[in-house]
C-alpha cells in the first residue's frame, strides 16, 4: 500500500478506522512475533543416490539415501510424483479422490543407474539423484526437473524447498492464476500469496488476488501443464531460454520454485491445449454452469445509495432500449456495511424492488463479505459464536480484523461446520429478492498501512480435521468460501442454478463459479491488463471472468470507457463497475458517439446470447475457456504465441481489441486459414498479419472460414450464422440448446458446412446427444434459408 492508497482507504473508512486499522496491523504483527515459532538453524537435505525401487499399480517408489519419490500415472494420462510420502490428497485442488492408477504403466530400470514408467502417453524418466524429466512417446523432453533440495528447521517445524526445472528453449509460459502482466509470463518473479493490492493495479503489479501454482508451457515440442500441489507462500522465478545460432547451444527456460512449506508433490497434464485443459479440469471438477442471464450485460456501482437510484438506473437503460440482464448491489445497500443485512433507510423494500426488476428481464445480485462485525446482538455474529465458526488463535481467542463494517472475526471456511452455518445464511439473501452473489474481501482482508493486509500467520484454521494455521490456509480461503456459499446456494434452491464469482481464489475454484479483475486502475494499463487476466484464468482452469469494465478506480474519458466495453461486450463476465469516487458507468452517460457505440455493442452480445450459452456448456463438457489464446489451435505456431492483444472466442471468432489510446486502425495477427472481417465480409488469409479499420464505433472482429455460429434472431429464435468454407474444405460447429436457469442435461447439436456447386451447404452430423434426425440445407452467400437442419440459416461470407 503507497501513500496514495493509505490516503483513499482512510477517506474510504474514515480516520477513526485508519488509525483501528493501524492498531489492528500493530497487534497482528505482534500476534506472529509471539506464536510462529523462530526457524532458527535449519540443515539443508537432497534426495542422494538412489537406493532401491518398489513396482505399484501406475508406477512405483523409488528410493534414495535421504528421500523417496512415488510416482504415478494416472487413468486420462495425467501424471503424479511426490516427494517423502506426499500422496495426492489431501488437495483443496483436486475435485474428491485423485483418479486411478493406469494399470499399464510399469516402473522399469533405465540407464545410467535410474528408473522410469512408461505410459501410453508420456514416459517419466529418474534419475540416480533424484531429477524428474517428462518425455513424449518419441523421446522429447518436455520438462525437467532438478533434484529438489529441502530446508528442515533442527527445532521441527515445516520444511521450506526449493524446485528447479528446465523446459524448451522456445517455450513460453502461461498460468500462475491471475496475472496482470500476462498473458504470457516474461522472465520476473511472481508469488504466490492471494493479495489485495490495496488499490488500483496495473501490469506492473503482483501478485493480486489469486495465484496458483500452475505452469502451463507451450514449446515446439507440445505443451504440458504442471500444478505443484502446496497452498503455502512461494514465489516463482521464471527464466525464458534462447536458442542458439548457428553453432551455438540452447540455453532451455527455466523455472525456479521455493515454497515456505508444504508437501513436494506435482501434477502433468501434457498434449495439445485442449487436452491439457481438459485434463486439468477432470482433476480439478468441471467448471459451474452460469446461469443462461448471467452471460448477459451486467451493471454495478459502488455507492447507487438507494432504491430510487437503482430504479433510475434500470430506467435509464429501458428508456435508451439498451439490453440489461443484472444489477449489482455493493456494500452502500447494507446496514453499517454489515454483510447479510439491508439498510431499509435507503433500500425499504428490497424483495418487492427485486420482483419489479425481474418482469424487467433484471436480476438483483448482492456481495457478500466474509468478515462479521464482532458485536454482541449482530445475528451474524451470534450465529457463529454458537456454531464456533471463528478463526482463533493458538490461545483458542478470536482473531479479529479492521474491515468496513469495523472490528470483525473471520469465519474459518476451512471448518465443514463453519462452511454449513455460513451456506444457510444465504436463506437472507435469497428472501430479499437477490438472483446471485459475488464474494469479496476474501483473500482474506484486514486493513493494514503496512504487510500484508490479512490476517495473522499464526491464526489457527481446521483445514478440514487437519488442523494447521494461516501460512497453510491463507490462498485456499477464497476457495472455501466459494464453497460455502455454492453449496449452501444448492441446498436453499436446489432447482436453481447459482450465481457466484469470487474475487479470490485456488486452483480448483471453477468449481463454484467465477471471478473478476478486482480493482483494476482505470486507464489504458488497466484495460490491457483486463485482457491478461481473462486469458491467464481460463488457461488455469477459470473460464467465467471479467473486468470492471471502465476500472474500478476513476474516471475513464469518453473513448477509454468505449473500447473497455466494446472489450468486455466479448468476455464471459460483462459487468461495469467503479468506487463511489470514480464516478458513474452507465453508457450514456459519456455522449452521444459512445452511447451509439455501446448500444451496438451490447446489441451484438445480445445477438451471441445463444453462442455464449454453448461455450459456457462446452467449458463444462470440455473444460476449454470461453477466451483462448490465439496459439489455441497451432501452440508451434510461433508468432501466435507472443500475440498477447487478440484472442479467441471459442474456435469461430477472432476477436482485436483496441489497447491504445486514439487508434482507428490495428494490426491483427491471423491463424492459418481464411478469415471474415465480420463488419465488411472482405475474406483474408492466415498466417499473416493483416491491417484493419477499428473506429470508434467499433473493434475488429473475425470469423473463421467454415464456422457454424448459434445466434439470436430478429425474432429471438435461435438461428445458424454459417461462414462460407473455401471450396474443397470442411467446417463446422456445435450448437448447445440454452435448457434454462436449472439442471436439464445439455444436448450438443453438431453441424458441418462445405460448398458444393458454388453453394454452401450445411448438415447435422447427428442427432445431437438428445435426438433429431440428420438433414441438410443449402444456402448463397447472405441468404436466409431454414428446415432440415432444425434451425433457419443464413450464410455469410463468399464460396470460393
Amino acid at each position: 500500500m503507497d501513500g496514495d492508497d493509505l490516503v483513499r482507504s482512510v477517506k474510504a473508512v474514515g480516520s477513526a478506522g485508519g488509525l483501528r486499522a493501524l492498531r489492528s496491523a500493530l497487534l497482528r504483527r505482534r500476534a506472529d512475533a509471539r506464536d510462529l515459532p523462530a526457524r532458527g538453524p535449519e540443515l539443508a537435505r537432497v534426495p542422494g543416490a538412489v537406493r532401491e525401487a518398489e513396482p505399484r499399480p501406475g508406477g512405483g517408489v523409488v528410493r534414495f539415501a535421504r528421500s523417496e519419490l512415488e510416482v504415478r500415472v494416472a487413468v486420462g494420462g495425467a501424471v503424479f510424483w511426490g516427494w517423502d510420502g506426499a500422496g495426492p490428497q489431501p488437495s483443496y485442488a483436486l475435485d474428491g479422490p485423485a483418479p486411478e492408477p493406469d494399470a499399464r504403466a510399469v516402473l522399469e530400470p533405465d540407464k545410467d543407474g535410474g528408473w522410469r514408467v512408461v505410459s501410453e502417453r508420456l514416459t517419466v524418466a529418474v534419475s540416480r539423484h533424484g531429477a524428474v524429466e517428462v518425455r513424449t512417446p518419441g523421446g522429447v523432453t518436455l520438462r525437467r526437473e532438478l533434484a529438489p533440495r529441502w530446508w528442515e528447521p533442527v527445532g521441527g517445524g515445516p520444511a521450506r524447498w526449493l524446485q528447479r526445472s528446465e523446459v524448451a528453449a522456445d517455450a513460453r509460459f502461461f498460468g500462475l492464476g491471475g496475472r496482470a502482466g500476462g498473458p504470457r509470463l516474461r522472465a520476473g518473479s511472481y508469488r504466490l500469496w492471494n493479495t489485495d493490492p490495496g488499490g488500483g493495479f496495473g501490469p506492473a503489479d503482483d501478485p493480486l488476488y489469486i495465484t496458483m501454482p500452475v505452469q502451463l508451457v507451450v514449446a515446439d515440442a507440445g505443451t504440458h501443464l504442471a500444478f505443484y500441489d502446496s497452498t503455502w507462500d512461494g514465489r516463482v522465478l521464471l527464466r525464458e531460454g534462447e536458442e542458439g545460432a548457428g553453432s551455438g547451444h540452447d540455453r532451455p527456460g527455466g523455472s525456479e520454485l521455493r515454497m515456505e512449506g508444504g508437501p513436494l508433490r506435482c501434477w502433468v497434464v501434457a498434449g495439445t491445449p485442449a487436452r491439457v485443459l481438459q485434463g486439468w479440469t477432470g482433476l480439478t471438477g468441471a467448471p459451474a454452469l452460469p446461469p443462461s442471464w448471467a452471460l448477459g450485460p451486467q451493471h454495478a456501482r459502488w455507492g447507487f445509495g438507494s432504491e430510487r437510484e437503482v430504479r433510475r438506473i434500470v430506467a435509464g437503460y429501458t428508456e435508451r432500449g439498451l439490453p440489461l440482464s443484472a444489477l449489482h448491489l455493493d456494500i452502500d445497500h447494507h446496514d453499517a456495511h454489515q454483510v447479510f443485512t439491508v439498510d431499509r433507510r435507503t433500500f425499504p423494500d428490497l424483495p418487492r424492488l427485486a420482483e419489479d426488476l425481474a418482469r424487467d428481464g433484471v436480476r438483483l445480485v448482492s456481495i457478500v463479505d466474509p468478515a462479521v462485525r464482532a458485536e454482541r446482538g449482530n445475528p451474524v455474529y451470534e450465529g457463529g459464536l454458537a456454531a464456533k465458526a471463528f478463526v482463533k488463535d493458538v490461545r483458542g481467542r478470536e482473531v479479529r480484523g479492521q474491515v468496513w463494517p469495523g472490528e470483525c472475526a473471520y469465519p474459518d471456511f476451512t471448518d465443514p461446520r463453519a462452511r454449513a452455518w455460513w451456506g444457510g445464511l444465504y436463506q437472507e439473501r435469497i428472501d430479499q429478492g437477490f438472483a446471485g452473489v459475488w464474494h469479496d474481501m476474501n483473500e482474506p482482508v484486514s486493513f493494514a498501512p503496512f504487510g500484508d493486509p490479512t490476517l495473522p500467520r499464526s491464526a489457527r484454521h481446521d483445514l478440514d480435521g487437519r488442523g494447521g494455521d494461516h501460512r497453510e490456509a491463507h490462498n485456499v480461503y477464497g476457495l472455501t468460501m466459494a464453497r460455502a456459499g455454492y453449496e449452501g446456494l444448492r441446498r436453499l434452491r436446489p432447482d436453481a442454478r447459482p450465481f457466484l464469482f469470487s474475487r479470490s481464489g485456488w486452483a480448483g475454484m471453477q468449481r463454484y463459479g467465477g471471478t473478476w479483475s478486482g480493482d483494476v486502475s482505470t486507464g489504458w494499463p488497466g484495460l490491457r491488463a483486463s485482457l491478461s487476466l481473462v486469458l491467464g484464468l481460463g488457461l488455469c482452469g477459470v473460464p467465467y471472468s471479467g473486468p470492471d469494465v471502465g476500472g474500478f478506480t476513476g474516471s475513464p474519458s469518453p473513448e477509454l470507457y468505449l473500447r473497455w466495453f466494446q472489450l468486455g461486450a466479448w468476455l464471459p463476465l460483462f459487468r461495469t463497475h467503479a468506487a463511489k469516487w470514480a464516478g458513474r458507468r452507465e453508457p450514456w452517460e459519456f455522449g452521444t458517439a459512445v452511447l451509439d457505440g455501446a448500444r451496438a455493442a451490447l446489441a451484438e452480445r445480445r445477438r451471441l446470447h445463444p453462442y455464449f450459452v454453448t461455450l459456457a456448456q462446452l467449458a463444462r463438457l470440455t473444460g476449454a475457456p470461453y477466451v483462448r489464446p490465439l496459439w489455441w489451435g497451432a501452440p508451434a505456431d510461433r508468432a501466435l504465441r507472443d500475440c498477447e492483444d487478440a484472442f479467441l472466442l471459442g474456435d469461430a471468432l477472432l476477436v482485436a481489441p483496441v489497447l491504445e489510446r486514439g487508434a482507428d486502425r490495428r494490426a491483427v495477427r491471423l491463424p492459418r486459414g481464411r478469415w471474415y472481417d465480420t463488419a465488411t465480409g472482405e475474406a483474408h488469409e492466415g498466417p499473416g498479419q493483416v491491417l484493419l479499420d477499428a473506429p470508434l464505433s467499433r473493434i475488429p472482429v473475425l470469423a473463421r472460414a467454415g464456422s457454424v455460429i448459434p445466434v439470436r434472431g430478429e425474432d429471438g429464435a435461435l438461428e445458424l450464422e454459417v461462414w462460407a468454407p473455401p471450396t474443397g474444405r470442411r467446417g463446422g460447429g456445435l450448437v448447445v440448446r440454452d435448457a434454462g436457469d436449472g439442471w436439464e442435461r445439455a444436448s450438443v447439436e453438431r453441424f458441418t458446412t462445405r460448398v458444393v456447386n458454388g453453394r454452401v451447404v450445411v448438415e447435422r452430423a447427428d442427432g445431437g446427444e438428445g435426438g433429431g434426425p440428420p438433414g441438410r440445407v443449402g444456402g448463397e452467400a447472405g441468404g436466409g434459408v431454414g428446415g432440415e437442419v432444425g434451425y433457419p440459416v443464413r450464410v455469410r461470407g463468399v464460396a470460393r
